[in-house]
């Protein structure tokens, strides 16, 4: 699915617990998620830091849709 719409034009990144399974699909932007019960948080942590967990993911991922990639790029800290 992610191939088909950067195909259409449109940048998208993959968020995902498991990035080999992304670079096998094909994705070009991968952004590295948390865990794989709880991708975009942790029920551990506060909501305040749980809060500032999530932003920071989704400004990676914001940041990875203004990067042109030639090839598949995972955007690690």
């Amino acid at each position: 699915m992610v191939k088909e719409i950067e195909r259409a034009g449109i940048p998208v990144v993959h968020i995902c617990t498991v990035t080999p399974i992304s670079m096998t699909v094909g994705a070009n932007r991968i952004v590295p998620a948390i865990a794989i019960p709880h991708p975009l948080g942790d029920p551990g942590l506060d909501e305040k830091e749980e809060y500032q967990l999530r932003r920071k993911l989704v400004e990676k991922s914001l940041h990875a849709l203004t990067v042109d990639v030639d090839d598949q790029t995972i955007f690690e800290d």
